[in-house]
């Protein structure tokens, strides 16, 4: 099994681009895959540069309805048409970061190997999906701000157009997730509900971004949630829409059991 961050916020390999946005490489026995393409055509350049054949990958999957994580699944479909692309129905929403619109580019929709989905969705024994995540424990406050509009009028998002993937390599399971906006927490409660156990590894934003100084009770609630994960024997990869500020608070209380994404690195796996 291979996984690489072809596309994140920071640099990682000095030859790939990086830019706000998520795309990961998952290679296992049966498939080639994409978790989301970035916010633009820079993913597929990094795919070059990492050695990676486009034509190559069978499957996308698109983890919500955000620009930074659909930017480039145009630019894939010209260079493989293919492959099938897994998401949510309501991707197709209109999706707002105050006044600016962060939906993904409707033309997505018209593709012929788009597959959307309605909530949980087994693809086959090494790649399940599911939707659905209701719980609330946590919520990352910077969710606040991003809304969605419904019957002509704009109402708070509540993410359910998100989804997450979980990998089954042997007795090994790994959960991606693309930010996390359902609270990292909510979604570990969601995949324990159907596992029953706990993932091995974890890779997700968080969504703790925030460009202004924390406020006291968001300080909290990342501190909270770190001392939460770090109960889990699960190790953690992190990065895009977490934040440095959040990520240092969290690795302080979580050590090596967090490890930060960075573009164009290979994602170790020893657990």
């Amino acid at each position: 099994m291979r996984l690489i961050t072809v596309i994140e916020d920071s640099c990682g390999n000095s030859d790939c681009a990086y830019e706000h946005g998520l795309c990961i490489y998952i290679e296992t026995d049966n498939h080639k895959f994409l978790l989301d393409t970035g916010a633009s055509c820079a993913f597929a350049d990094n795919l070059k540069i990492l050695g990676i054949d486009i034509c190559n990958i069978d499957t996308v999957v698109l983890s919500h309805g955000h620009y930074d994580h659909s930017g480039g699944i145009l630019k894939f479909i010209e260079n493989n048409d293919r492959a099938k692309i897994y998401m949510q129905r309501n991707v197709a929403g209109d999706y707002y970061n105050g006044e600016r619109y962060i939906g993904i580019d409707k033309k997505i929709l018209e593709a012929p190997n788009v597959c959307l989905l309605d909530g949980d969705y087994k693809i086959d024994e090494e790649l399940f999906l599911f939707t659905g995540i209701t719980g609330r424990r946590l919520w990352p406050k910077s969710n606040k701000t991003l809304n969605k509009v419904l019957q002509g009028i704009k109402v708070q998002d509540d993410f359910s157009h998100e989804q997450c993937m979980v990998v089954t390599q042997g007795e090994k399971n790994i959960l991606l997730s693309g930010c996390a906006h359902n609270g990292i927490l909510n979604i570990l409660d969601k995949y324990k509900s159907l596992y029953n156990k706990m993932p091995d590894m974890v890779i997700s934003g968080f969504h703790m971004m925030k460009k202004s100084e924390y406020e006291e009770d968001e300080i909290l609630n990342i501190e909270q949630t770190a001392k939460q994960l770090k109960k889990m024997n699960t190790i953690f990869y992190t990065g895009h829409c977490t934040g440095q500020r959040a990520y240092d608070i969290m690795h302080s209380i979580m050590g090596k059991q967090l490890r930060q994404l960075h573009s164009g690195e290979e994602i170790l796996l020893d657990f």
